[in-house]
């Protein structure tokens, strides 16, 4: 069995001394889903939370966590984030201003920190699963401990 890298979200609960799981998956390049994630890896949509990045008129850079089936909801998310406006970034930028990629964007250990926005939701579920920051990797934990990681705020923010 070949040893799992750690990713820096990885590296980031372990020196919070946060418990989690790490899950892999067959990566499908057609189709990068947290539908398809939840699939593969025999878990409820419910559980599945990805991570949007999103842009404010006056914050800036901002992440959105929220479950895998639903939609960011960008008035909500503009207005517990101080902003007018917020809208998503362009896919050219997630790269330089995060240093992930499509499909593996975590909400820990972005080149910088962030304001994380976890909807509301999370909250109702014992163990959520987010990208460990890598395509192919998740993070199981629970909601509280990614709150504490990742500073999080948590509102109502789909649709």
């Amino acid at each position: 069995m070949k040893k799992i890298k750690k990713t820096n979200a990885a590296r980031i609960l372990d020196n919070l001394k946060i418990s989690y799981e790490v899950k892999t998956y067959e990566v499908d390049e057609e189709d990068l889903s947290a539908v398809h994630v939840a699939e593969t890896m025999g878990l409820d949509i419910k559980t599945i939370f990805k991570t949007l990045v999103a842009r404010g008129d006056k914050s800036g850079v901002i992440m959105a966590v929220i479950n895998g089936a639903d939609e960011v909801d960008f008035k909500a998310l503009a207005k517990v984030s101080g902003n007018k406006s917020v809208e998503m970034i362009h896919l050219k930028e997630l790269q330089p201003l995060t240093g992930y990629i499509r499909g593996g964007c975590s909400p820990l250990g972005a080149k910088k920190a962030y304001p994380v926005y976890l909807d509301s939701k999370a909250m109702d579920q014992e163990k959520i699963s987010i990208s460990a920051g890598v395509r192919g990797e998740q993070l199981i934990l629970s909601p509280a401990d990614l709150v504490k990681a990742a500073n999080a705020t948590v509102a109502e923010i789909v649709k």
